[in-house]
């Protein structure tokens, strides 16, 4: 397989994955952001740990979606996230759900 295969492939995992997205981010309330992955969920407790002068997070969340595209099956039963990083949570508004019916805006770029 070539880098420009490669590339084409992804790109076409990047675009399928963004299709997928879009179909179903309006199931959810919130949209929740750690380094690594990007979820969308109804339900979720975050906690805050310290440990010997350490903090860190604990993220649950129960009947989510996660954007990866590595993933054969994004809808997953039950999460739980631990990160010493930022983690970022927002409730979706109405109007965030109104995502354009064309591809032409795909970037390419993503979680």
């Amino acid at each position: 397989m070539s880098a420009e295969d490669l590339e084409k492939y992804e790109t076409e995992m990047e675009l399928k994955l963004y299709r997928e997205y879009r179909d179903v981010v309006g199931l959810f309330k919130y949209v929740i952001e750690t380094e690594r992955r990007f979820y969308l969920t109804n339900d979720y407790e975050l906690k805050v740990h310290s440990l010997q002068g350490e903090v860190f997070f604990e993220v649950t969340m129960a009947d989510a979606w996660v954007w990866d595209m590595y993933r054969p099956a994004r809808f997953v039963r039950q999460v739980r996230v631990l990160t010493f990083k930022d983690v970022n949570v927002e409730e979706l508004a109405k109007s965030d759900l109104e995502l354009p019916q064309d591809d032409a805006g795909f970037g390419g770029g993503g979680h």
